[in-house]
Formats: structure tokens, C-alpha cells, sequence
């Protein structure tokens, strides 16, 4: 494999801004790749969509990070997963792409009463891949697959907190809790985002999940498998940024959730 070709970036997507929990986690355990994330904000939220369109709309977002020269692609949305990651594999045969799922494996090693929670959107509540996760990992464990609407909304909206927010919250998580949840998997990558929130109304004794992370490590084992990981630099690159929403609105809320003022180019 070329040098050049270790040096070429890293595509990472999402149905809005809710990947950049993901792309943080990856920014910060691969300091040296060249990092392009795709905000489709202007096609979210994907949860209500029908399963043709989410997957339409991923074919044309790795599309476009192909001619962008990404090496390799993580879908940082769990809809997408659920419902198209095999499709999308066989036809982009020739990119590693890297996935992030629901973390019920782990939830499930966790779990002290037995009763785990899984917060997701309709679409990945309903999806092939989750139901496949539960029936593998979901053994003599009770999964309450809840569908959390409204907050992917508030986290494009950068409503982040408040009473609106709190109360949307609560409406979802205290019947979890009151069934004995004492594991909830965040199963949105917009939801750590509202973890401040969640974490208040659960207390101490839930423990949230968030797959995030392992999706960084397995992306760092599949570019060492390739020999695609990026040569160390002296000055870490600049993350990239697209966004589909309007680009000042773009540019105000990634600049706000990523920490830095950011130029988000329009996809």
C-alpha cells in the first residue's frame, strides 16, 4: 500500500451532527488521520424515513466521500446500521467500512438486575440489525427497545437542555427505570449529547453506554490490518467538515458541539 494512500482521509457520516460523538472519539485516538465528517442535517432526523431513502441517502454520502479520496468510511448512525450496513458493504466492496450498532453485547455483560434499556429512533428499533443484536446477546436478559422521538430534533436544534428538553427526557427514561432498567444503551449517536440530561433523571446507579469509542478502536484495528494507518505528523490535520443544513446554521451548532469554530463546506 502507497504512502499516499495511507495519507488520504477518513469519510465519517451521519444522518446530522449527533457523528460527531463518534468522530470525537476517533479524533482523539487517531490524531494523525485526515478526518471528513458529513453532517446530512438537511435530510435529518433518518428515524422517520422509509428504509429506501436512509439507504439512498448513505450510497450518495460514502459516494461523495469517495470523490473526496476517503480510504476508508464509519457510518456513525445507528438507522443506517441497522437497516442497510450489508448493502452498503457489497457495494462499496473495495472500502473498509466500519459501523456503529447499539452496544447490547456490552449492556448485556453489565447489567445487574437484568432489565436493559435501548434508546434508539423508530427506524432502529424496528431494524433487522438490532433485532439480530438482541437475539444473539439478549439471552436471559430483558431489552426494552424504546424509540426516543423528538430527541434527535432537539439535538439538531442545539437544545441540548433545559425544562423542554428534561421533560422530553423523562417522558422516555422514568418508565424505563420504573421496569428495573439499570443499563440504558445509548443506540443514536446524537444521544450523548443529551447525556447530562439523561444522567440527572437516572442517577448514578444506571450506567449509560455508549459504543462510540469501541467503534474508534475497531477502526484503528482495521487500518493496521490494511496497512492503511496514517504516518505520525508533527501538527495533528484539520478536521473537515460538510454539512447539507444551511451553512450558517451548520456552522454555528457542529462549531458549538465540536468545540471550535468551524467553516462547514455544503454537501
Amino acid at each position: 500500500m502507497t504512502a499516499a494512500r495511507a495519507s488520504a482521509p477518513i469519510g465519517v457520516f451521519d444522518s446530522g451532527v449527533g457523528g460527531l460523538s463518534v468522530l470525537r472519539q476517533i479524533h482523539t485516538l487517531l490524531p494523525h488521520e485526515v478526518l471528513i465528517y458529513l453532517a446530512d442535517s438537511g435530510h435529518a432526523p433518518y428515524g422517520d424515513k422509509s428504509a429506501d431513502y436512509i439507504e439512498a441517502r448513505a450510497v450518495r454520502l460514502i459516494e461523495h466521500l469517495q470523490t473526496l479520496g476517503a480510504k476508508a468510511i464509519v457510518v456513525a448512525c445507528n438507522t443506517v446500521t441497522g437497516l442497510c450496513i450489508d448493502a452498503l458493504r457489497q457495494r462499496f466492496a473495495e472500502l473498509p467500512i466500519v459501523a456503529i450498532e447499539p452496544a447490547v453485547k456490552p449492556a448485556a455483560l453489565a447489567t445487574r438486575s437484568g432489565v436493559i434499556g435501548v434508546l434508539a429512533t423508530r427506524q432502529t428499533v424496528a431494524s433487522p440489525g438490532l433485532a439480530r443484536l438482541v437475539q444473539t446477546h439478549g439471552h436471559g436478559k430483558r431489552i426494552v427497545l424504546q424509540a426516543c422521538p423528538g430527541w434527535v430534533e432537539r439535538v439538531e436544534a442545539g437544545e441540548l437542555d433545559g425544562p423542554a428538553t428534561e421533560a422530553a427526557v423523562a417522558q422516555i427514561v422514568r418508565p424505563l427505570l420504573d421496569q428495573g432498567a439499570d443499563t440504558l444503551v445509548l443506540g443514536c449517536t446524537h444521544y450523548p449529547f443529551l447525556v447530562p440530561v439523561i444522567s440527572r433523571l437516572a442517577g448514578p446507579a444506571v450506567q449509560l453506554i455508549d459504543p462510540s469509542a469501541a467503534v474508534a478502536r475497531e477502526l484503528r484495528r482495521r487500518l493496521l490490518q490494511a496497512g492503511l494507518a496514517a504516518p505520525a505528523s508533527p501538527t495533528p490535520p484539520p478536521v473537515q467538515f460538510w454539512s447539507s443544513d444551511h451553512p450558517m446554521q451548520a456552522a454555528t451548532l457542529i462549531g458549538r458541539l465540536w468545540g471550535e469554530v468551524v467553516r462547514p463546506a455544503s454537501l
